[in-house]
């Protein structure tokens, strides 16, 4: 007998289209019921409560109950990382599906993956603050640098907290769509969480997406460009060492 982690037992569990297609959507970062479960994996509603069994049994996803109805979200930042990581290595290795539609052009453009800014402008994000050196990218990966330290705590951001259950305060994950890394990790999510707070954006009920509007689009490349002219202090507190919330 083999001793250590069961990949292949892991790897089945994940692998069965319905059980991906209901990960993925839970990557919004919102609890969602057995139902808007079942009709984003196509998939009757006890089909989709036996398949929602297994994936608790196996830890990959937790249950809440709020009145009569009970919602579903992912674990943990360690289980959204996985199935973040097994998308961007599927888009590497070119495994998309096809005909991509009007609604997937929003979420190349921007949309959350589980809560951080994912899309193109996640990754414009990631490039800008390593270009003005914000963030160093090395061997080892992204680590804070001292001047961005300075530039995000000017901005509200609490970059000194320790982050629960040692999360990274940053990290570069691969786009699953752009196929280039954008910026995870604790600054990650606050930094999405102020995008939303200051109005710049808001989440598409309907998917993942997230729709900026003009004038936040400006904010935001202004942002990206250190310009004086983006008004100095983020909304605090932050939600980012929280748990998505659920709705």
């Amino acid at each position: 007998m083999r001793n250590g982690p069961d990949i292949a037992g892991l790897a089945a569990l994940i692998g069965d289209p319905a059980r991906a297609t209901i990960l993925e959507a839970l990557m919004s970062g919102l609890a969602l019921t057995a139902g808007e479960l079942a009709r984003e994996a196509g998939v009757s509603p006890q089909t989709a409560t036996a398949h929602l069994s297994k994936l608790r049994d196996a830890g990959l996803i937790v249950m809440a109950v709020q009145g009569r109805h009970r919602y579903y979200r992912l674990a943990g930042q360690d289980v959204a990382g996985a199935i973040e990581g097994l998308m961007g290595l599927s888009a590497r290795l070119g495994r998309l599906r096809t005909r991509p539609g009007p609604r997937d052009a929003a979420m190349r453009m921007a949309r959350v993956c589980y809560d951080h800014l994912a899309g193109e402008l996640g990754v414009r994000m990631h490039d800008a603050f390593v270009e003005r050196g914000l963030l160093g990218a090395g061997p080892e990966g992204l680590h804070l640098t001292e001047d961005g330290r300075r530039a995000f705590r000017a901005e509200g951001l609490d970059v000194a907290a320790a982050s629960p259950k040692g999360r990274p305060l940053c990290r570069s994950c691969l786009d699953w769509s752009m196929r280039r890394p954008h910026l995870a990790g604790v600054l990650g999510a606050d930094l999405l969480q102020a995008i939303l707070s200051r109005g710049w954006a808001s989440r598409d009920p309907a998917s993942r997406a997230i729709r900026f509007t003009p004038q936040g689009l400006e904010r935001f490349e202004a942002f990206l460009a250190g310009s004086p002219a983006v008004p100095a202090a983020l909304p605090a507190p932050l939600s980012a060492r929280r748990a998505p919330s659920s709705r």
